[in-house]
């Protein structure tokens, strides 16, 4: 029997897994943090890892550095998870010795069985068969042939509304990609965890907002902090039960929710009132898609088209590469009329605009987006140093529907724009 180590802080997805790799003939021991983990691999002597990086005490990053350091595990498979809006600990983990890495908000627990076949197979781990189980032979025509890998690791890899889950293998590692054979017991088993998501959701959500509350009304950060981490942990809880319940939509939103999250926690001169909008807006949305359940992964496959309104370059160029970190591609312009002539030949989905620019400022473009047929409805994003109390009364009265403050970070705009994206083609889906 087969020795499978799970690094994972949130007991619920890991019971899961567990459960699930058991009925795969696999003995299986969860380790809830990164330093116990470390001390369980020398007691337990596993044959494959699986490790999340999103983890307290000792990052998996960490971890993954100081197993490798061991001459006896540096032929260990270790499969991680991760959150895709951290490219750079995607990196760090194949250039640290990562077997293979998976976006946890997109993963299944047969994509991960399949994963731990392929690495105990092309490890030449003694007693794995020469095929590993569901996956086609390399001479089958019809399925994927073992390949190697020669290039490097990719530069940055970024979550999508609806990707695959794997991120890449390092280089020199060879690949088995196998295609996914879902048996009739996985699917009970994947319509159990919806169920299972779906029933506690109301009060998965309802515990976020009033931990939401508690942070708000804290007076000092001393005690924010502790309320801004216990939301951290409850969103991060949230990405991969939903990830594992195959709810990607609601996955995919919860793991920018976290990484935002995440960053407010360790730069805390961050949080201010758009941060704590932006979160609270989020929280609200997560409620909504799992109120939709299973319905709303159904949102649409059409091309996203976002516009960007700043006669800032280097404003510009920020926003841009915000969108980017969520793999969202759009158009930017600087003139506020020629930005108006792209919206009467065809709609957006999402505008953020600025609100200081020369001529025609952004409160005046918004009125007459208003009264553009194609895009008449579409959520405009003010993006502004100008946060008073008039200046947000004039981006509700000239048509806004939120503001963002200058100077932002990436990931807070990014959250912003999954949760208008997303919200905008849920109501269109409604009509």
């Amino acid at each position: 029997m087969k020795k499978l180590l799970i690094v994972e802080d949130d007991p619920i997805v890991a019971h899961i897994y567990k459960t699930r790799l058991e009925k795969e003939n696999y003995e299986v021991e969860i380790a809830p943090d990164g330093q116990s983990g470390f001390y369980r691999i020398h007691e337990f002597h596993p044959d494959v890892v699986l490790l999340d990086l999103m983890l307290p005490k000792m990052n998996g990053v960490e971890i993954l550095k100081k197993i490798r350091a061991q001459p006896q595990f540096l032929k260990v498979p270790i499969i991680v998870f991760t959150n895709a809006y951290v490219p750079n600990m995607i990196n760090e983990s194949f250039q640290a010795g990562a077997t293979q890495v998976f976006n946890k908000a997109t993963l299944t627990p047969r994509q991960i069985i399949e994963a731990i076949h392929n690495a105990l197979y092309l490890s030449g781990s003694p007693g794995t068969s020469d095929t590993p189980p569901g996956a086609p032979k390399a001479s089958d025509p019809d399925g994927a042939a073992l390949a190697t890998s020669t290039e490097q690791p990719f530069a940055a890899a970024t979550a999508t509304l609806a990707g695959a889950p794997a991120f890449g293998s390092p280089a020199g590692t060879a690949v088995l990609s196998a295609a996914t054979t879902e048996t009739a017991s996985d699917t009970e088993f994947q319509s159990e965890l919806v169920k299972t998501f779906l029933d506690a959701s109301v009060e998965t959500v309802a515990s976020m907002r009033r931990t939401m509350q508690d942070f708000s009304k804290a007076q000092d950060e001393a005690r924010r902090l502790p309320h801004l981490f216990e939301l951290y942990r409850k969103v991060h809880a949230l990405t991969g039960s939903a990830g594992l319940a195959a709810l990607h939509k609601i996955s995919q939103m919860a793991a920018a929710l976290e990484v935002l999250l995440k960053e407010l926690h360790e730069k805390p001169k961050n949080i201010n009132a758009s941060t704590l909008r932006t979160v609270a807006h989020a929280i609200d949305f997560i409620g909504e898609l799992c109120n939709k359940g299973a319905d709303g992964e159904f949102l649409g496959a059409n091309p996203i088209n976002i516009l960007v309104v700043d006669d800032e370059i280097l404003s510009r160029r920020a926003i841009t590469y915000a969108l980017e970190k969520a793999n969202l591609k759009s158009t930017s312009v600087e003139e506020s009329q020629v930005a108006l002539n792209l919206m009467t030949e065809k709609p957006y989905d999402l505008i953020f605009l600025d609100v200081q620019m020369p001529g025609m400022d952004g409160f005046e473009v918004c009125t007459k987006i208003r009264t553009l047929p194609l895009n008449k409805t579409t959520p405009v994003i003010f993006v502004t140093s100008l946060t008073d109390f008039k200046s947000r009364a004039r981006s509700s009265l000239s048509g806004g529907t939120d503001l963002i403050a200058k100077p932002f970070m990436f990931i807070e705009l990014s959250v912003k724009a999954l949760t208008y994206l997303l919200r905008s083609r849920l109501t269109k889906n409604k009509k």
